[in-house]
């Protein structure tokens, strides 16, 4: 691939900010339609023109007003619809100081500044403009669309406080439809659309964003070939948000195919929409569609430098560079599983990783393939990224993301886990996680809903993954006991637009603990006939009526039982317990280890099942140790490994607490699960590849030192004393001496490497 230069970049995106005036051309619908009523007389036969797809004439149109009128607002206007940015800015500078009380024109220059990805100034704008004005609509529905974009849930409290104020606002009734076709209300999102599709047919409006969302609610419901597109194009052309409005849909979806296809039809009959550009470029990538993506992305930073999505992501792609993609499967490797596995991991870490990651895919594709039916039909591509920012970029634009990997069908992308032993990360349960998620997308076709793609992953985390049992947060506890879990037929609602902080995480408790509650009800066929069904095209009323026979509204109410016969304890302790968590965290920050052991033992009892941050066994294993019972800590631990605690400090001691007692296969598997935390520790490599030395499994040992040696430890004539002891293991002598020279060249008067080597000779 050609590599953009990210200098180049940058340069071009001040030059760009600085000479806006000098011909820089904005992407054609950042200047769209206006629906407040109060937009200027003077610039409707112009507008009118722009929304045909007239270009020349409305840009005639536009010129004419810069020169004619002396209003700075509408020249402020036609400088903008003209691409003009920068003097569009000036003159609403200078409309400014004229006309300091006009709330309109507070509202479009904050659009200028959000059309322009500056959100936080045209907040502050729109906010001016309802301190002028709080019954204001257009400004009120400025703040509406950026929330929106944002999925954050006070958009859906603010258009309905615009429908309040303004029963005949269109603008109100699009974000409104929307908000609906994102979380699949599509009966609701019609009534909207033929709502302001009527207004706007009464008032002269453009209708060109109704047909776009009614094209999409026939996407939705699989009408491929909506009439509304046609009519978008009857209307104009050149419309490319036709095609590019749906395909936003298809992404919120995961149906990724589908949106690449709409965007390229876009981009085919608006070449100047770069925001479609953009999008198909970051599409493509999700497809691992490397150098399609890139030429898309270079032509939407040609077109619109303000963006630092495209920016970010040209960064992405550069960085790729640092980036090892090796193939697996049946033709290469009698490893690699399904249709084969591509890993994309970084330089530095591919040497240390490769191996466990490559056997966990295997599998779970192993696994997933017998429990859910379905074999994958492409290699699966899985990409670990070291920098979070990095995979931020990766995941950015979608809803309910936040976590710590996303699927976007056959390629998975995730943070790779931070070195050392204080991360909280479990990667091999992610990685488990993501690939669920493989088969749930691709066995539906991507119809599935998210709440049961997420669901089913979550499930299959507690159940059949690396990490063993339940792992539920304290937030969510806490929403289980004020009753916030949302009807299974909504529960889409609570990953797509949260109403409270964590409401996402709480979902995909939700999610997993209902596909928990069906598997163990109705058998794991159950699961398999949903997918089915969805893929068929259900929603989830229907899909779940045809697994289990009964509707949602009953299934609610016995999945409450559930969730109170099997919680209700915990539940109704739940302020003791939290108080009993201060109490101790407390009592270890002074070190008070006596008292902390005391509330310690009352935390276990009031939820014994707790082994995630700030478990108390682990407290309770450190008292114990102060107080000089190793035993009993040993006892506190093991139980907590057992029920799926992984703090990584904890298992390692547990492991050398074993090792202590002899017990020497426990202390291997312990180390074994405290790679699947912390795989770049150098010290878990060494002590678990002496200890399985030491039971005669030298072939496992080696790839322990082999990934020892990856990490470039200080000590490296240890190293190689080690690499040596397990080539003579697999009874290799001639790698057991290459080794023993090297850590005798390092370090001359190695004792044991001589005794070492003498042997060998004798």
């Amino acid at each position: 691939m050609t590599k953009l230069s990210i200098v180049k970049l940058r340069r071009a995106a001040c030059i760009a900010v600085v000479t806006a005036g000098a011909g820089f051309a904005l992407p054609s619908a950042a200047f769209d339609i206006d629906y407040a009523a109060d937009r200027a007389p003077a610039l409707a036969a112009c507008d009118a023109d722009w929304h045909r797809g007239r270009r020349a004439e409305a840009a005639s149109c536009y010129s004419s007003l810069l020169v004619a009128e002396s209003d700075p607002r509408i020249r402020a206007e036609a400088a903008w619809a003209l691409g003009n940015v920068q003097s569009a800015n000036d003159y609403f500078q200078q409309a400014f100081d004229t006309y300091p009380d006009d709330p309109s024109l507070r509202t479009r220059w904050g659009k200028l500044f959000s059309v322009t990805h500056q959100d936080s100034e045209a907040v502050k704008l729109y906010q001016e403009a309802l301190a002028i004005d709080p019954s204001y609509v257009p400004a009120i529905l400025g703040l509406t669309e950026i929330a929106a974009e944002r999925f954050e849930g006070q958009a859906r409290e603010w258009v309905d406080e615009a429908l309040a104020l303004d029963p005949d606002s269109i603008h109100a009734r699009l974000l409104l439809a929307g908000m609906e076709l994102e979380v699949g209300n599509l009966d609701a999102a019609d009534e909207a659309l033929d709502e302001a599709l009527a207004l706007a047919e009464e008032n002269g409006v453009a209708p060109l964003e109704i047909f776009a969302l009614k094209a999409s609610a026939d996407l939705l419901r699989g009408v491929f070939e909506s009439p509304w597109i046609d009519r978008a194009l009857e209307y104009n052309p050149s419309y490319g948000r036709a095609y590019s409005i749906p395909a936003y849909y298809f992404v919120i979806t995961r149906r990724y195919r589908e949106a690449i296809d709409f965007y390229q039809r876009a981009v085919a009959i608006q070449p100047d929409l770069y925001e479609a550009h953009a999008e198909l470029g970051v599409n493509l990538l999700r497809e691992n569609r490397v150098d399609e993506a890139q030429r898309h992305l270079a032509t939407a930073y040609g077109g619109d430098p303000y963006s630092q999505r495209t920016v970010n992501t040209l960064r992405l792609i550069d960085s790729f560079d640092n980036f090892t993609v090796d193939a697996y499967g049946p033709d290469s490797d009698p490893a690699g599983g399904g249709r084969g596995v591509i890993l994309r991991l970084h330089r530095d870490e591919a040497p240390v990783l490769t191996r466990y990651v490559l056997d966990l895919i295997n599998e779970s594709i192993e696994t997933f393939s017998e429990r859910y039916a379905f074999e994958p039909e492409e290699p699966i591509v899985a990409e670990l990224y070291p920098d979070d920012r990095d995979f931020s970029v990766r995941t950015a634009g979608l809803p309910g993301i936040g976590l710590l990997g996303v699927t976007f069908g056959y390629l998975v992308a995730m943070n790779s886990p931070p070195p050392g032993t204080e991360g909280q990360f479990h990667w091999g349960t992610t990685l488990w996680h993501e690939i669920a998620h493989v088969f749930t997308l691709e066995a539906t076709n991507h119809l599935v809903p998210r709440w049961f793609s997420e669901g089913v992953s979550v499930f299959e985390e507690w159940s059949t993954g690396p990490l063993p049992g339940r792992h539920i947060p304290a937030s969510v506890l806490q929403a289980m006991s004020e009753d916030k879990f949302l009807p299974i037929a909504e529960l889409d609602e609570g990953f797509i637009r949260p109403t409270y902080q964590n409401q996402v995480i709480v979902s995909y408790m939700q999610a997993g603990l209902i596909c928990e509650y069906i598997a163990a009800n109705w058998g794991q066929e159950a699961l398999q006939t949903m997918l089915v069904r969805f893929r068929e095209g259900d929603d989830t009323s229907a899909a779940l009526e045809a697994a289990i026979g009964i509707p949602p509204e009953e299934f609610d109410l016995r999945f409450a039982e559930f969730i109170e016969s099997d919680f209700g304890s915990i539940l109704a302790n739940l302020e003791d317990w939290q108080q009993a968590q201060q109490s101790m965290q407390e009592h270890v920050a002074r070190a008070n280890w006596e008292e902390a052991r005391m509330v310690a033992e009352r935390s276990i009892e009031l939820n014994p099942r707790y082994i995630d941050e700030g478990s108390a066994y682990v407290v309770l294993a450190r008292a114990q140790q102060e107080a000089g019972d190793t035993a009993a800590a040993r006892g506190t631990l093991e139980t907590y490994y057992r029920l799926g605690g992984y703090e990584p400090t904890a298992l390692i001691r547990l492991a050398r607490w074993m090792i202590d007692d002899g017990d020497t296969d426990a202390a291997i598997e312990v180390l074994q699960s405290a790679l699947l935390v912390a795989p770049l520790e150098e010290s878990v490599h060494a002590e678990l590849g002496d200890l399985l030395l030491a039971a005669e499994r030298p072939a496992e040992a080696l790839d322990e030192f082999n990934a020892l040696a990856a990490l470039e430890p200080h000590d490296q004539a240890s190293l190689n004393l080690r690499l040596a002891k397990a080539y003579l293991g697999l009874e290799d002598t001639a790698k057991a001496n290459e080794h023993l020279l090297y850590a005798l060249e390092i370090a001359p008067h190695y004792r044991e490497a001589q005794q070492l080597l003498l042997e060998i000779i004798r």
